[in-house]
């Protein structure tokens, strides 16, 4: 098959355009008077809107019936965490300089980057069991492993909360859309356990 007659090419094209829309703002000098905390931001922000069109995919299959959308569930997830990656290494990298004990001392004054480091360490073993492989090997478990996403996307929302502070409308808007994501989980959930609910005949004695 031809690349270009290839969705999930074009997917990938796609998933890209955060990286392109920084690299020209680098070069045309529109990264701000801060570039380092646009930067690191605009990673961050983009590593939660994968998360959240990670755990669209489901509700989207469901309700349109197209079953081929799970087929690209593992890429948007991958490239996630590819956000996030980027994201913790630019603090660490272009802001902190790798130099640890600056780094320490800058957690404990700002919880909210730790925070946002145990949503890195969460995302990590979904990362690593997302081959085929991974997931005949643990059978049963990779399900149990890859429910990580729920608390990560959940502790995504929460550090950019608490990290934005005063003009809460982006993170609303966040957590208003992963609120509908999960809730329809649950009721999905709920409907289901009704629906094979035995169903207990009264007999007369």
């Amino acid at each position: 098959m031809a690349f270009h007659r290839n969705p999930k090419f074009w997917l990938f094209l796609i998933c890209l355009y955060p990286i392109a829309r920084l690299s020209v703002l680098a070069w045309t000098g529109g990264l701000g008077a801060n570039p380092i905390e646009f930067i690191t931001r605009s990673l961050g922000t983009w590593a939660l809107t994968g998360l959240l069109i990670t755990l669209a995919v489901t509700p989207a299959r469901r309700l349109s019936g197209h079953g081929a959308l799970l087929r690209y569930r593992r890429m948007l997830g991958l490239f996630a965490f590819f956000y996030g990656v980027l994201h913790l290494l630019s603090y660490l990298w272009l802001d902190q300089f790798f130099d640890w004990p600056a780094i320490l001392k800058d957690v404990l004054k700002r919880p909210f980057i730790a925070f946002g480091m145990a949503v890195f360490v969460m995302l990590l073993p979904l990362a690593l069991t997302s081959t085929h492989a991974a997931m005949r090997r643990l059978g049963r478990n990779w399900q149990r492993v890859h429910w990580l996403i729920y608390p990560a996307a959940i502790g995504a929302v929460l550090h950019y909360a608490w990290l934005v502070k005063k003009d809460l409308s982006q993170p609303l808007i966040y957590g208003g859309v992963l609120a509908l994501l999960l809730g329809l989980r649950v009721f999905w959930r709920h409907k289901k356990q009704r629906r094979d609910k035995p169903a207990f005949v009264m007999s007369n004695s």
